[in-house]
């Protein structure tokens, strides 16, 4: 918990460093962190914009943090799939939730090398407007992707837990619908991020950045050319951010508020435990990964509308990368939500086939097991001690 309040006070000291290196002279507008188009349609940055772009923060950092979340997040999610489509027999709403989850970052993490190399390449976008705003499109329907998921495995841990009696296939099926609604409601928000150019042809740097300058026109009047961006993630900052974040507290507490009037239950302390867990292993996952990179998503666009120098663009840059983090975060979410899990994976990772790992089910389950001695007994009397 230490740690938790210590991250929080980290994000609030930079959101205020962000702000506040925001701020211009009364009555004054300046260049922000944009592009400006001259009357040839050639795009200029003035020098913050170009410092940053040249930065070893952009350059150096930014494809580093890339780097691991491609080399940790590639081989966890996809083992994570192939536990849920061919090692888990008996399915249920929390498997269902994160095998959905698990896919929506692999299809993310498949794109990372050409964002790898964008950034080793000085930010120079080699590869054309089109798949620049796939690379757009599917990093921002990750994160809004993993929110929702995250808030519905947060309803249905506390659903399992108030109504344990529900009915699985019911659940199931509700799970499913449920699963389709989010995956049509991320194809559909993140249609308007084709509609406007992501590219930019930065003629004082001779590069072509992707996602990183947007080009103004008329400085005086600057919210013409940003008006799709700002309504855009003002609308995902309420709908697919905020909401879900009060929703996924509202859960947890309620989870809580169930174990702790289960006092009768003799397993409610183990469960108490596995929830704070899970609680902090979310928190973090929220403090970490989309507080900052949503706040600042609005205060970035909020900014550009009106035409205000953006001079904390470096904290807005690597609230957006660190907000990829979630697909090396999200394994451990299915850790402590599925005890079946963290058994198939150890049985992935040890090779055991699933008829290896019934027949020790079975063997086990015939042992009967003594305190006294510490030993395991089979039902014709026969002494044998634990290999297990």
């Amino acid at each position: 918990m230490m740690d938790s309040l210590r991250l929080i006070q980290l994000t609030i000291i930079l959101g205020c460093g962000f702000i506040a290196g925001a701020q211009t002279d009364a009555g004054e507008k300046q260049r922000g962190f944009f592009g400006v188009s001259d009357v040839r349609n050639e795009v200029h940055v003035d020098g913050v914009a170009a410092d940053t772009l040249k930065s070893s923060l952009t350059t150096v950092f930014l494809p580093i943090v890339y780097i691991v979340v491609f080399t940790v997040g590639l081989p966890a999610n996809a083992m994570a799939i192939w536990v849920f489509l061919f090692r888990t027999k008996k399915k249920h709403p929390a498997a269902i939730y994160m095998a959905n989850l698990a896919l929506s970052d692999l299809l993310f993490i498949i794109w990372i090398p050409l964002k790898i190399a964008y950034h080793f390449n000085g930010n120079d976008w080699v590869y054309g407007e089109g798949l620049c705003k796939v690379l757009v499109a599917f990093f921002y329907g990750n994160m809004y992707c993993s929110i929702l998921f995250i808030t519905c495995l947060s309803v249905q841990r506390y659903w399992v837990i108030a109504h344990p009696l529900s009915q699985q296939r019911k659940n199931n099926q509700i799970a499913t619908a449920v699963s389709v609604a989010i995956w049509v409601f991320i194809w559909l928000s993140t249609t308007p991020l084709y509609l406007y150019d992501q590219t930019a042809k930065v003629a004082n740097l001779g590069i072509t950045t992707c996602h990183d300058v947007n080009v103004i026109h008329d400085i005086e009047n600057p919210f013409p050319d940003v008006r799709h961006p700002f309504f855009y993630f003002i609308f995902m900052a309420v709908f697919a951010f905020f909401i879900p974040s009060v929703v996924t507290t509202m859960a947890y507490v309620g989870l809580l508020h169930t174990l702790g009037d289960s006092v009768s239950d003799n397993g409610v302390g183990k469960k108490r435990r596995k929830a704070v867990v899970l609680i902090i292993t979310v928190l973090v996952t929220f403090l970490l990964c989309f507080v900052p990179s949503n706040v600042a998503l609005v205060v970035h666009y909020s900014l550009l509308k009106i035409g205000v120098a953006n001079n904390g663009y470096g904290f807005y840059v690597t609230t957006l990368c660190l907000a990829s983090l979630n697909s090396c975060l999200d394994p451990f979410i299915y850790y402590y939500v599925s005890e079946d899990f963290r058994d198939h994976v150890k049985n992935t990772l040890l090779c055991r086939s699933n008829r290896t790992v019934e027949r020790m089910r079975v063997s086990f389950s015939s042992l009967k097991y003594s305190k006294k001695s510490n030993i395991y007994t089979s039902s014709s009397s026969q002494t044998q001690t634990s290999t297990c």
